[in-house]
């Protein structure tokens, strides 16, 4: 029997440097080729080095299934160290397996008191504060023996790209990252080992404005954090005879003015190759020759320091273009065939100072011209002027773009494709989830969804990447989390990102309409854009089995919820100021962006899912008070709510699509409303011809309410409909991401508006978790989350003949297939990781049908452990393993 242990993960990371958790938690896999596998028991060893010679901690045996988010309790970390790990484990029959390989985690500076550095900027001599032009910092120094290890912490106000001896430190882009810089300022850690000469050594950064300075949202706001740039950096130099040296920022350091003449988000890059300067690897480098003057050191402090969270931004795709053409209006562009996020590199060889031009779109206009129009105030424009003696290559650092179509302009009027590559940049998440199925719209669909997610969580999840906004928009963020978490482990992004929600809450418990809150005294909080507070850490805890991100949002989730309970005159009710309402909703009233659905029962609905939300969070945290007071809450909310908006013959007083969507899916209404709702929502998707009208805020929930109140059929209808408004209809239109809005593009090609009509928008990306859990049926059971125990039930429909999912848990790989035979029968492969168990629940048979597991008697199958047969169903519980049913 094999029976092994790998995909050891710190913190969901493999190997991480860096990391500031006091408590790292550890997860693994078993793998086995038995069926029904599971742990008992376990061990875990912590030692300074990989061959494990002296051991500094043991676990001990301890008798415990946890296999994922394993906490290491009794164990002090310190800054600065690396750890190496492994693990042994027992399974159900008392069988150990043998000793993990390897893995290990590194600590960052766990204390801002341990940063001996200074911020240092360049002299407002050399670049004033309204100055464009990107800075450059620099210091040289030699070594004083031979190096056992080096390591870099660093961070800046602004955005920093570090070079030591002429090579790029790390693989990581726009560091430190966008958080509430107020409030928190991550700091990242390299291993610079490597990278150092046995003599002179030269370290340099280059700065960009970035969120901190640059423009951010509308009307030309800038410097929102601050006006200068500024770096603080510190790198720990071990040498083999156990010293230790500090290179540090401080009054040493030298500033001048980089090649990078403009660098924005919104606005692109601009880069004059003729002042590039050399020398950047020697210390011998003459710098009174090249315009270097001393820095100058800022007051700034450094409490808000801490050891970066979430996976940095990596470089993740290159794409070649597919065409270059002529426009009609005599424009040269590139298409890359994906709307992407992220900035081409290109090569040109031309005269000195002879600008080229790249400038960014999503689509072709009416007659296929470049358009740019939807992108407002956002330019999305590289230039570069090249020295002029040989083939230069360039690409950006401190900008992206979001396109598909680029325009060039200024080069050779022969270039070749293979000149320019589309570089994918995004957080660096682990993917994890697949779907396909026999419908080539709907895996369209699916590849829009995924690349939806790729253009708009790139450190925060951003509404859009392309104009002049890409910003943290809770709605948006609350509505695609679940479709996310299949999608890619999204973890740590989650958590980096609702530690910026807790710290951007209002004294009052208010939660902004965009996290980091960048827009002033407007961005007030808005039902079912400030849950996101609540939905996202519940989501995290259901996905991942992540108690500790509950432990640490209890306090913000609860000041939301007393936030809506102060609204107005009646605390069961929220039926004051401003709400968003069901966005982009088609039965709106004509020019108006806010569907017709009762802000006000969008609002309380949302109030009474949070608070339930709440008291499931105070019962898994044995907050016994709290869970009993939010009980009590909750059913009086849900009486204010159905006596304001229920009619006394159980008809829900909104009559929208929305409206009864989340009256259902919330579980607003008692038995007899809820025949009546779903009903009215039965007719009113009849009298659309089964398109939708939904928003933003009913859209995510619409499927799920019609699969779940045996309307299946008509979710298959609405998922497969091909004309406007669908979801299939921008893929007919060739899509390639998910749309704002359902006609963009119009069936002339004409456009839904030039101010708000982003081509990369995930919002209505939201399908997707119906996609999963649904059509291929992969589910977690809350009471055992993080998938601990599985729920495979697919629901097929009209339209598809099969369809599968895969997903890459803590614990290991599911999956699910479904086929449908031509005589009318039914297969379905399952597989389920090792330390884990499944019900499953087989589509359209009942008691009496015959089901077979690989030929043979399911109910006699190995790993099979129960059987239930039923005139509704057919349900089979079984242990880890591949299955292979038929009926």
């Amino acid at each position: 029997m094999m029976f092994e242990i790998s995909r050891l993960r710190c913190e969901y990371q493999q190997n991480p440097i860096g990391i500031g958790v006091a408590r790292p938690r550890l997860s693994w896999s078993l793998h086995s080729d038995e069926r029904a596998v599971s742990q008992s028991a376990y061990e875990i060893e912590l030692a300074l080095d990989d061959r494990f010679g002296a051991v500094i901690w043991q676990s001990g045996r301890v008798e415990s299934e946890q296999s994922t988010l394993v906490e290491l309790n009794a164990f002090a970390v310190e800054s600065c160290k690396r750890y190496y790990y492994r693990v042994r484990a027992w399974n159900q029959s008392g069988e150990q397996s043998a000793w993990s390989e390897p893995a290990y985690w590194e600590m960052g500076l766990l204390n801002p008191q341990e940063w001996a550095g200074e911020w240092i900027s360049a002299p407002l001599e050399l670049l004033p504060i309204d100055a464009e032009p990107s800075p450059m910092l620099r210091k040289t120094f030699a070594l004083t023996g031979p190096v056992k290890e080096a390591r870099l912490y660093a961070t800046s106000l602004g955005i920093y790209e570090l070079e030591l001896n002429g090579q790029r430190v790390g693989d990581s882009y726009f560091t430190p990252g966008w958080t509430s810089y107020n409030h928190t300022l991550q700091t990242q850690t390299f291993d610079v080992t490597e990278l150092l000469a046995p003599s002179g050594n030269a370290i340099g950064a280059y700065l960009g404005n970035g969120w901190y300075k640059g423009n951010l949202a509308w009307g030309d706001q800038r410097c929102l954090y601050g006006d200068r740039l500024a770096l603080l950096l510190q790198m720990r130099i071990v040498y083999e005879d156990g010293r230790v040296e500090l290179i540090v920022t401080d009054d040493g350091w030298k500033a001048a003015i980089s090649p990078i003449q403009l660098s924005e988000i919104y606005h692109g890059e601009t880069y004059d190759a003729r002042l590039e300067r050399q020398g950047w690897s020697t210390a011998a480098y003459d710098e009174s020759a090249g315009g270097w003057q001393p820095v100058e050191v800022l007051p700034h402090g450094k409490q808000m320091l801490t050891p970066q969270v979430n996976e940095p931004v990596r470089k993740q795709e290159r794409l070649k273009p597919i065409a270059l053409f002529m426009t009609p209006k005599g424009e040269r562009v590139l298409d890359f065939g994906q709307n992407m996020v992220g900035w081409v590199q290109f090569a040109v060889q031309g005269e000195e100072g002879t600008e080229v031009t790249l400038l960014h779109a999503e689509v072709l206009d009416q007659e296929g011209n470049f358009y740019t129009e939807n992108l407002r105030a956002a330019k999305q424009t590289i230039k570069y002027v090249p020295k002029g003696t040989e083939r230069e290559t360039f690409e950006p650092r401190f900008t992206f773009q979001g396109f598909r179509y680029v325009q060039i302009i200024g080069f050779p009027e022969k270039v070749e494709l293979d000149d320019f590559t589309g570089v994918v940049l995004h957080s660096d998440m682990e993917e994890t989830g697949t779907f396909q199925c026999s419908e080539p719209l709907v895996g369209q669909l699916q590849h829009n969804i995924k690349w939806g997610l790729k253009g708009n969580f790139l450190d925060v999840p951003t509404d859009c990447p392309q104009r002049d906004e890409r910003l943290g928009w809770t709605g948006d963020a609350q509505m695609f989390i679940q479709t996310a978490s299949y999608l890619s482990n999204v973890a740590p992004f989650f958590t980096k990102w609702l530690r910026d929600v807790e710290a951007d809450q209002s004294e009052d418990g208010g939660v902004p309409f965009v996290v980091p809150h960048v827009l002033g005294e407007n961005d007030k909080s808005s039902a079912a854009w400030g849950d996101a507070a609540v939905i996202c850490p519940w989501t995290i805890y259901v996905c991942y089995g992540d108690k500790r991100i509950l432990e640490e949002q209890y306090d913000s989730m609860k000041a939301w919820v007393s936030y809506i309970r102060r609204q107005g005159d009646n605390e069961f009710l929220w039926n004051t100021g401003f709400h968003f309402g069901d966005w982009l909703g088609l039965d709106a009233k004509s020019g108006d962006y806010v569907g017709a659905t009762d802000r006000d029962f969008i609002a309380t609905a949302f109030y009474a899912y949070s608070v339930s939300l709440v008291q499931k969070t105070a019962v898994v945290l044995n907050e016994t008070e709290d869970a009993a007071a939010y009980q009590v809450l909750y059913d009086q909310i849900i009486s204010a709510l159905r006596e304001e908006f229920v009619t006394a013959s159980g008809r829900l007083a909104v009559p929208t699509q929305t409206a009864q969507v989340l009256a259902l899916m919330f579980g607003l209404l008692d038995e007899a409303a809820e025949k009546r709702a779903i009903a009215k929502l039965a007719e009113l998707l009849e009298q659309s011809k089964y398109h939708l009208t939904t928003g933003f805020v009913g859209t995510p929930y619409l499927n799920h309410v019609l699969s779940a109140f045996g309307q299946n059929e008509a979710a298959y209808k609405l998922l497969l409909q091909q004309t406007y408004p669908s979801w299939l209809y921008p893929v007919t239109k060739g899509a390639t991401t998910i749309w704002e809005h359902w006609d963009g593009i119009k069936e002339d090609g004409s456009f839904w508006s030039s101010d708000m009509n982003s081509f990369n928008h995930y919002a209505y990306g939201a399908i997707g978790d119906w996609m999963y859990r649904t059509v291929a049926g992969i589910q977690t059971v809350e009471s055992a989350p993080g998938y601990k125990e599985i729920l495979i039930a697919p629901q097929p429909g009209e339209g598809l003949a099969w369809a599968e999912g895969s997903l890459q848990t803590l614990y290991g790989k599911v999956s699910s297939k479904w086929v449908k035979s031509e005589d009318g029968g039914f297969t379905l492969d399952v597989a389920i990781p090792a330390n884990t168990t499944a019900q499953i629940r087989l589509p359209g048979a009942i008691a009496g049908t015959k089901v077979t597991e690989s030929g043979s008697a399911a109910h006699k199958a190995l790993g099979v452990t129960a059987v239930t047969e039923t005139t509704e169903g057919v349900t089979i519980d079984v242990g880890s393993g591949f299955y292979k049913f038929a009926w």
